[in-house]
C-alpha cells in the first residue's frame, strides 16, 4: 500500500505546485502586460477584467465569485480531484492578481509586442494549469456542458462566447483594446495547446496492460468513463493481451495518467486526437 500511496501523493503535490506556479505566470502577464495596456482576456478571466476597470472592486474579487459556479460544473464533470485543482489555482490567481496590482508595467505602448507577450505568459499560466489537471478559468467546463444539449463541438461554443465578450471589450477598452484582447486570446490558446497536449474535445485512449481489468475498473470508477476490453496478441510474444479503449474529454486527461501510472507505470498508452464523437454513449455517469 505505501508503495503506491507515496508516489501517488508525490505526484499530487507536484501537480498542485505547478497549477500554483501556472497561476502567478498568469496573474504577471495580466497585471504587468495585459491590463495596463488596455488589453483583455476571453472568458471568465476576461468578464473579470472588464467589471474590475468598470468599478472600484479589485480584479481577483470578480476573478473568485464568477469562477465558483464552474467549479460546482467542474467537479459534476470531471471529478472532486479536478474540481480541488481548479479551486487551488483561481484562488492563487486571484490572489496573485490583487498581490500584482501595482506592479511596474513591463511593456508600454508597443501593441504587437503586448499582445504577443501577454498572451504567451497567460498561455504558459493556464496550460500549466491544465496539463496538472486544474484549471484557471470556467469557460472551458460552460462549453462543455453546453455541447451536451446543442448540436456545437466545444470549440465552437468557446469561440461564440468569446465573440460576445470581445464585443463588450470594445466598449470598455476601444476597438483597438478588442481587437488587442482577441489576438492576445488567440496566442494565448495555441500556447496552451503546446503545454498541454489533448486539448480537442475528445480523445481516444489505447492501454495495454498486464493489470487491465484494475485499470478499467478505476477508470469506470473514478472518471465515470466506460471502457471496453479487446482481446489481441502481441506481435513478438505471440501471447494474449487484453487492450483497453476508451474515449475522454480534454479536461479528465491527467487525471487519467495518474490512474494508469498508479496501477502499472509500465503500461503501454496512447491519446488519439477525435475530431468528432458521434453516436454510443459519451456521455458520463456522475461521480462523487
Amino acid at each position: 500500500m505505501h508503495e503506491n500511496h507515496e508516489p501517488a501523493l508525490l505526484s499530487r503535490i507536484t501537480s498542485i505546485i505547478f497549477i500554483v506556479i501556472g497561476a502567478f505566470i498568469a496573474a504577471y502577464g495580466l497585471e504587468a502586460v495585459l491590463i495596463p495596456n488596455s488589453v483583455s482576456d476571453g472568458g471568465i478571466t476576461g468578464i473579470s477584467i472588464m467589471l474590475s476597470t468598470l468599478t472600484p472592486l479589485p480584479l481577483g474579487l470578480f476573478l473568485a465569485i464568477l469562477n465558483i459556479p464552474f467549479i460546482f460544473l467542474g467537479y459534476k464533470m470531471v471529478g472532486k480531484t479536478f474540481a480541488i485543482n481548479s479551486i487551488i489555482g483561481i484562488a492563487t490567481l486571484s490572489i496573485a492578481t490583487s498581490l500584482m496590482h501595482h506592479i511596474p508595467t513591463i511593456i508600454n505602448g508597443d501593441s504587437l509586442l503586448v499582445t504577443i507577450s501577454g498572451g504567451i505568459l497567460l498561455g504558459i499560466g493556464m496550460g500549466l494549469a491544465l496539463r496538472n489537471g486544474g484549471a484557471l478559468d470556467g469557460t472551458d467546463m460552460l462549453a462543455v456542458l453546453i455541447s451536451r444539449k446543442v448540436p456545437f463541438s466545444t470549440g465552437e461554443i468557446i469561440l461564440v462566447i468569446n465573440v460576445f465578450i470581445f464585443i463588450f471589450v470594445g466598449f470598455v477598452f476601444g476597438i483597438e483594446g478588442a481587437l488587442s484582447s482577441a489576438i492576445a486570446y488567440y496566442i494565448a490558446s495555441k500556447v496552451i495547446s503546446i503545454i498541454e497536449t489533448g486539448l480537442e474535445d475528445a480523445k481516444s485512449v489505447t492501454i495495454i496492460s498486464k493489470n487491465s481489468r484494475e485499470i478499467g475498473q478505476a477508470i469506470i470508477n473514478r472518471l465515470g468513463r466506460s471502457v471496453t476490453y479487446i482481446n489481441g496478441v502481441g506481435g513478438y510474444t505471440n501471447e494474449p493481451v487484453e487492450i483497453i479503449y476508451c474515449v475522454i474529454n480534454r479536461m479528465e486527461e491527467s487525471k487519467l495518467r495518474s490512474i494508469v501510472k498508479q496501477k502499472d507505470p509500465d503500461a503501454f498508452v496512447t491519446f488519439d486526437e477525435i475530431a468528432e464523437v458521434r453516436g454510443g454513449n459519451f456521455k458520463k455517469r456522475n461521480i462523487h
